[in-house]
């Protein structure tokens, strides 16, 4: 037994150098292409989000027609309540409702509900393609409070960056103008409110499961608009209606689920260019659901958004690339 355990020593002690950087090489090949699975699933992921985002935001624009909107919101709680106790199943498994950050779970969940609330009051008046490109802004607001939330640095570029995207939506809501329309200020202040949506998200993504997050969601919307429910509620017209209802809290359960996993999988930097693919939904839906062609200066300014949001996006992916070579480079271990 000896003799065979000393051999086996000295077989690894004999093993070539070359053999044992070949077989680095090949973990770390192995390492990357899991990784680079994984981005490519947290980018598919996102796109079909921003694909979600626009059926949830379509919905509420066709009930917004005939509903209050305190009732459209609540539906699209409701909806997406059902979902997501299906997915997490809180009764089977009851520790999945037990978060590490219960707090921030609240408060991510008030800032969504606010900003669904601006958005459908938004999308009534304005066409989708409008509301698109004004949350577009959010990449925009995410890099301007990263300095006092996430204690991260605001350079010059940036900040001519954050600049030219908001010189993005004023050039497609045109205020001063005739065509401007006072309600464009409430969905930037939605904005505001999804922009640290989107900082709390990706704060959990380290410190809770997914369908713990997902469970939390929903909690705000459900609070404060069932109690006042009976006040405001109108029969839906149709059973159509009812089915564009169900659908709304479909995809708005999906989405918010989809777009917790893709955090998980790839970090913000990759995913935020792929979340414009969203403009390219809201105009078709805007055109073969409502008739509604965007104008040309809705697009240009669409186009500065996107760019300043892209650029954005691309400095903090080229920032974390650096400082992790950095730390590699003066790791003692290496």
């Amino acid at each position: 037994m000896g003799s065979c355990a000393s051999g086996l020593r000295l077989s690894a002690s004999n093993a070539k150098p070359s053999e044992v950087a070949s077989s680095a090489i090949t973990k770390i090949a192995s390492a990357e292409d899991e990784d680079r699975r994984m981005r490519i699933l947290a980018i598919g992921l996102m796109c079909a989000t921003m694909v979600c985002f626009t059926g949830q935001d379509t919905c509420a624009k066709w009930l917004s027609a005939s509903l209050p909107i305190a009732q459209i919101v609540w539906a699209r709680y409701v909806g997406a309540s059902v979902i997501a106790l299906i997915a997490s199943r809180p009764l089977s498994r009851p520790a999945i409702l037990r978060s590490r950050r219960p707090r921030l779970q609240l408060l991510r969940s008030v800032l969504l509900f606010c900003s669904t609330t601006a958005n459908v009051l938004a999308v009534r008046q304005l066409q989708l393609s409008e509301t698109a490109t004004i949350s577009f802004l959010t990449p925009v607001f995410v890099a301007l409070l990263a300095g006092p939330v996430l204690g991260e640095k605001v350079s010059a570029e940036r900040m001519i960056a954050i600049a030219l995207g908001f010189l993005g939506v004023v050039i497609a809501t045109r205020p001063g103008t005739g065509a401007f329309q006072p309600i464009v200020l409430l969905a930037v202040a939605g904005v505001v409110c999804n922009s640290g949506y989107v900082l709390a998200t990706r704060k959990l993504a380290g410190a809770d499961a997914a369908q713990t997050t997902l469970a939390w969601t929903q909690i705000a919307g459900i609070v404060f608009l069932t109690p006042i429910l009976p006040w405001v509620w109108r029969q839906p017209q149709s059973a159509f209606d009812w089915l564009i209802m169900a659908a709304m809290g479909v995809f708005a359960a999906t989405s918010h689920g989809m777009l917790i996993v893709a955090h998980r999988y790839a970090p913000a930097p990759i995913l935020t260019p792929f979340t414009y693919t969203q403009l390219i939904w809201m105009i078709i839906s805007g055109i073969v659901v409502f008739g509604q062609w965007p104008t040309t200066a809705t697009l240009v300014g669409a186009a500065l958004v996107v760019a300043c949001g892209a650029y954005l996006a691309v400095k903090e992916r080229r920032g974390r690339h650096i400082a992790t070579s950095v730390t590699v480079d003066v790791d003692p271990k290496v």
